[in-house]
């Protein structure tokens, strides 16, 4: 097996491994995250009904001054905070997918909790 492959499996078990665990209700969507090289992407889901209730992106930002992967994720989170404020949501579970919690997946989870959410 191809190191590509086996990297794939391995992410795939992780993933699976971590979202046997989480589930998102009414009371308390789950908070996921997509990272990727340059950017990150944020869902707030209620995972009872199947819909995705907030979301938010760093794709949709002015991107003229040079900021750190970081600083964005961190502008993202408040966006995302701003957008859950104004739907009363209070509470998340957050699921980090397959990432480290480590960088961009923890500023991220910091914002919130700074924010107010608990996590």
């Amino acid at each position: 097996m191809s190191d590509i492959k086996l990297l794939r499996k391995n992410r795939l078990k992780r993933q699976q491994r971590i979202r046997a665990k989480i589930v998102g209700t009414t009371v308390r969507p789950r908070l996921t995250v997509f990272r990727s090289n340059e950017h990150i992407s944020l869902q707030v889901i209620d995972d009872s009904t199947g819909k995705t209730l907030v979301n938010a992106s760093d794709l949709v930002k002015d991107k003229k001054a040079k900021v750190t992967k970081t600083e964005s994720a961190i502008a993202t989170a408040k966006v995302l905070l701003e957008a859950m404020k104004k739907k009363k949501i209070t509470s998340l579970v957050f699921d980090r997918s397959y990432y480290k919690y480590h960088g961009r997946i923890k500023a991220v989870a910091e914002t919130l909790r700074e924010g107010g959410i608990e996590l």
